[in-house]
């Protein structure tokens, strides 16, 4: 009989999409409010792999990414995308356009094997956590890289999506295995070359 044992702590990563960057800059305190210290980001740029999200969000919607330092249990992610859910809302009204979501929240965590996102609705790849939630397995690493199955969104083929992943994930092998968030690792080097300069004088 195999040993029970409890999986390693994940990283949060929050997919957004918006009408305009500064939409994307209005919900990053919310997010930061709520998963804490901010860890890598990918700046909004044009999002174009879908008119999926004209009638919600417009015809020229931008995309971000945020992922963040904490690690929490692989579970927490019902939570969280039951939470995402009612920020998109709060949005929708607050824009005075109830049902019509202008900003779009992606939630996912990444182990060091792969990459899931949560979802609300049930398909075939997909595996039922509770509370009407579900995720699915989008990207899987091997050799060195992320790469997709059959039913990856487009867009999380991309290489930008990739490259940007692929850099969380270097950060969050870092934490795995000293215990630190990555920014400490950048802190201590640059301490130890402020400290070799003055040794010099």
């Amino acid at each position: 009989m195999g040993e029970i044992r409890t999986p390693a702590k994940v990283k949060i990563i929050v997919g957004v999409l918006a009408k305009d960057s500064q939409s994307v800059e209005d919900v990053r305190e919310t997010l930061r409010n709520r998963f804490g210290e901010e860890d890598l980001n990918l700046s909004p740029f044009p999002f174009t792999f879908t008119n999926y999200y004209v009638d919600e969000i417009g015809d020229v919607p931008v995309r971000a990414f945020f992922s963040y330092e904490t690690l929490v249990e692989r579970t927490e992610i019902v939570d969280i995308k039951l939470w995402t859910n009612d920020i998109e809302l709060e949005i929708a009204e607050k824009n005075g356009t109830p049902g019509l979501r202008p900003v779009n929240l992606d939630p996912g965590y990444m182990t060091l094997g792969q990459f899931f996102l949560a979802t609300t609705k049930d398909q075939r790849q997909r595996v039922y956590m509770q509370r009407g939630i579900f995720v699915e397995p989008t990207l899987y690493f091997q050799d060195g890289h992320f790469h997709a199955f059959e039913w990856t969104y487009r867009d999380y083929q991309s290489e930008k999506y990739i490259q940007y992943l692929e850099q969380v994930r270097a950060r969050l092998a870092y934490q795995m295995s000293t215990g630190k968030p990555y920014r400490l690792r950048r802190e201590k080097e640059v301490t130890s070359s402020k400290l070799l300069v003055t040794s010099n004088y």
